[in-house]
């Protein structure tokens, strides 16, 4: 599998809409997140795919992904709770290496269900109908788990187009304790949480050190 390259695309990003490194507010947990929850916007190679999603937010390429500065602001011992489709896979393991994480499991599967209907979501899928997404957990160091009793199904009803079950940020917080913590590519601005994302006021001034530079 070939590397990731660590060219840092802000420019083509921030004409697209994700915020630039630098955009957000003060912050002093630069550095030191304990714990760091992704949804990344994966690109797919299919049309179909990927055009369902451009529909709704703007895609990043592996490499966009890989050179996101995750590494600068996690702490030596945290954890990362990354959201990954399975046609995605490899990619998703790739980033987690590019960040500095080693993969350690799946933390939660999400059994989606529909919006109305106590029934299941008849999801897309070229194999079987895909109606589960899952949340790996990467570390980096030696974080501790704080419980013992945080179960792994998530059984919730669809939402909007993406948008995960809000009760992850809760099983996080659960298993690892009241620790700093950030959501990148979030959605909202849930209490207790730094946020970094297109449709957020970014709560992190200095992600990463390098911005784009004027009439580049």
């Amino acid at each position: 599998m070939p590397p990731c390259s660590t060219a840092p695309p802000w420019n083509a990003l921030n004409r697209r809409g994700w915020p630039w490194p630098g955009a957000g507010k003060e912050c002093d947990n630069i550095g030191g997140y304990s714990i760091i929850y992704a949804d990344p916007p994966w690109q797919y190679q299919r049309s179909k795919v990927q055009g369902a999603a451009e529909n709704h937010y703007p895609t990043m390429s592996i490499d966009e992904l890989c050179a996101l500065p995750v590494a600068e602001i996690a702490a030596p011992d945290s954890a990362l709770f990354m959201w990954a489709t399975f046609p995605q896979l490899p990619e998703a393991l790739r980033l987690i290496k590019a960040w500095g994480f080693n993969y350690k499991s799946v933390a939660f599967v999400w059994l989606k269900k529909n919006k109305k209907a106590d029934s299941w979501f008849y999801g897309l899928g070229f194999w079987t109908r895909g109606n589960a997404e899952i949340c790996l957990l990467a570390t980096r160091g030696h974080p501790k788990r704080q419980a013992a009793d945080v179960h792994q199904f998530i059984i919730s009803p669809i939402e909007a187009h993406s948008k995960k079950p809000d009760e992850t940020r809760d099983k996080i917080i659960s298993l690892m304790g009241d620790l700093p913590r950030v959501e990148l590519f979030a959605r909202q601005t849930p209490p207790g949480w730094d946020v970094w994302g297109n449709e957020v006021e970014p709560t992190i001034r200095d992600f990463g050190t390098i911005c784009p530079k004027e009439g580049v």
